[in-house]
């Protein structure tokens, strides 16, 4: 079948590429913004050497290329390294990479020496192979936007959980909880949008006790209240069991989770199970693999990339879809 053009007045036109990590989620982007992905032929040498080609003209094109940094993280990173390269050589006119969730984030500085800040090499990758510009969800720190020079649209989650939270909870009732020290800002944020109170789990050693494991100390009000633990992602889901711990030996009534990226490795899904977490929200930014998790609940993330990409082809505001606070 032949991949329809999306033509506007000057003669752009779009066209939507997916790697193969997460094919689903691309296939929802395109469906709602009503574009086919161009057909695309990528394989695995008997080596691990990854080849991609895309099977009709991409020259002159405004492409956005998505890919969902799931395990194993580095092939996928790759392919879409190799997926930029073969547009930049074909004559695509703008590239954009769509990653939603972004690679390496939590490496965005050097906390010792001899460390790496493997966001910013990644960066540097996507800006070698020949992309333009890249578009990303709830970055892991704001910062990362300064590592790529170019534009950088970095879209929020936030809504698209907190108009779920307030329709399905009295928010009323609820306190916002950041699970660490490190994560208030965005702690802070949702409780403006739910109009609640703020409070935060904070870690330490207990220092009349020799080689104990942290003691965990909550700095607010949370008795009786339907506590609302928020963070980007949850990966092991180790910080979130235990705060979710922490809350209710503290008297509240009910611990919920929302975080836009369900990394949920390893021991996740059992932690989250055994934590009396009451609803766990995240998004689709990541393809879910793991055990089932009692009480899961996924919004989809692909209508906010389809709008975000149309601003972008259209030269519109990707601002604007935040109400102007992105």
């Amino acid at each position: 079948m032949t991949h329809q053009v999306h033509h506007t007045a000057n003669n752009k036109h779009l066209m939507l590429f997916s790697g193969r990590a997460y094919p689903e989620l691309a296939e929802e982007v395109a469906s709602l913004m009503g574009e086919e992905l161009v057909p695309t032929r990528a394989l695995a040498y008997a080596n691990s050497e990854i080849y991609v080609r895309f099977e009709e003209s991409v020259r002159g094109c405004d492409a956005f290329v998505l890919q969902s940094h799931t395990a194993p993280v580095n092939e996928w990173i790759m392919e879409q390294l190799i997926m930029v390269d073969a547009l930049k050589r074909a004559s695509a006119k703008r590239i954009t990479v769509v990653a939603p969730f972004y690679p390496y984030a939590r490496q965005d500085k050097k906390h010792l020496g001899r460390e790496p800040i493997s966001a910013r090499l990644i960066a540097d990758m996507f800006k070698a192979a020949g992309a333009d510009r890249i578009m990303s969800v709830d970055l892991h720190a704001a910062q990362i936007q300064g590592f790529f020079d170019g534009p950088v649209d970095h879209l929020w989650g936030l809504p698209v959980l907190s108009d779920y939270v307030k329709a399905n909870y009295d928010a009323s009732q609820m306190c916002v909880v950041s699970p660490d020290a490190g994560r208030v800002r965005h702690a802070d944020m949702w409780s403006d949008v739910l109009g609640a109170p703020l409070a935060i789990v904070h870690k330490r050693r207990d220092p009349n006790k020799a080689n104990t494991v942290e003691v965990h100390e909550v700095v607010g009000d949370v008795q009786g209240k339907i506590c609302l633990l928020v963070d980007d992602m949850i990966d092991t889901a180790g910080t979130i069991a235990q705060a979710a711990t922490a809350l209710q030996e503290r008297g509240a009534s009910k611990v919920i989770v929302a975080a836009t990226h369900p990394v949920l490795s390893g021991p996740a899904s059992q932690r989250l199970n055994d934590s009396g977490i009451a609803e766990v929200i995240v998004t689709n930014t990541l393809p879910i693999t793991c055990d089932p998790i009692n009480n899961l609940t996924v919004l989809s993330i692909a209508p906010l990339i389809a709008k975000a990409i149309n601003a972008v082809f259209n030269d519109g505001s990707v601002t604007s879809l935040f109400g102007g606070q992105a």
